[in-house]
């Protein structure tokens, strides 16, 4: 059954009010991505200095381990922080990050202890069996990832105090060209003799090394907050900036597909309207012929 021309206008109309709506959401995410990379690379410098601080506070300490490596908790647990999104219009977003995050934990050996930022992934979490001990929203501005993050490495301290974890991973998707992400996974704790052996290959940019002053353990304690700090800062950051990237991405696509529907709308609805135009002009000549034959017999 054909439609009526109201019909075919309503829907026009449904259909450009969409369209703009997904302009919007396009807009905001663009907008979004400059916003959160430009989070992560003003870390860039800030980190390198942390990380060449702790490198100097190693080197001063010799042979002593740091103190955030020690620890009593079981030797066979392993937590996660996965990073994912609360909102959807995400593509693959938050499917990718699951999956991959599956795959990693799984040729990990012992327990799972996972925190989920993001309702979304926690979902995708829970449907493979990993066992989601902690939530935690995603946070909507910059402002927020500040107090997320602080609430997060509450919660590390306190599984690790409760002996549930000892090696903490962290998941989340990376941005890379254009609009384009991929998952990527980084080890967070704990500080042993491989994270120490990973900082000393970093070349000093002089030939002295600096020394603490007041000995070397409290300024590697407060180098070390700063360091996890930075690194979950920077995770989320770079997750958040994906998620625009994908919502990008979506809007996109649904902006081309609703382009292609009105189109296609608006054909329809034109040539409906000139089949009803000769419809009526059929009528006023028939009407017209009809007409004029009785005066030609007269």
């Amino acid at each position: 059954m054909s439609e009526t021309s109201e019909s075919l206008r309503r829907k026009i109309e449904g259909a450009t009010e969409l369209e703009s709506v997904v302009r919007t959401m396009k807009a905001l995410a663009a907008a979004s991505i400059t916003q959160y990379e430009r989070a992560v690379h003003s870390l860039d410098d800030y980190y390198r200095t942390v990380e060449l601080g702790l490198v100097a506070c190693l080197h001063q300490a010799g042979t002593k381990s740091p103190p955030a490596s020690a620890g009593r908790t079981n030797p066979g647990a392993t937590g996660a922080v996965v990073f994912g999104s609360d909102q959807g219009l995400v593509g693959q977003f938050n499917e990718l990050l699951a999956d991959f995050a599956v795959r990693s934990l799984n040729e990990m050996p012992g327990s799972k202890n996972i925190i989920a930022v993001g309702e979304r992934v926690q979902g995708h979490l829970a449907d493979a069996a990993l066992p989601v001990t902690s939530s935690f929203p995603v946070p909507n501005s910059i402002n927020a990832i500040t107090s997320m993050v602080g609430r997060v490495l509450m919660e590390i301290d306190a599984q690790r105090e409760r002996r549930q974890v000892v090696r903490v991973y962290l998941f989340h998707n990376r941005p890379k060209s254009g609009a384009v992400y991929e998952p990527v996974m980084q080890r967070l704790l704990p500080l042993d003799d491989a994270w120490r052996r990973g900082l000393a290959k970093l070349p000093w940019p002089s030939g002295n090394l600096p020394e603490a002053m007041g000995g070397s353990e409290p300024t590697m304690q407060a180098l070390i907050r700063e360091y996890l700090f930075i690194s979950l800062f920077r995770a989320c950051a770079e997750s958040l900036a994906s998620e625009n990237a994908s919502r990008l991405a979506a809007m996109q696509r649904a902006e081309k597909n609703i382009e292609e529907l009105l189109e296609d709308l608006n054909q329809t609805f034109h040539h409906q309207r000139q089949s009803s135009i000769d419809e009526e002009l059929f009528d006023v000549i028939s009407g017209f012929e009809a007409l004029a034959v009785p005066r030609r017999e007269e």
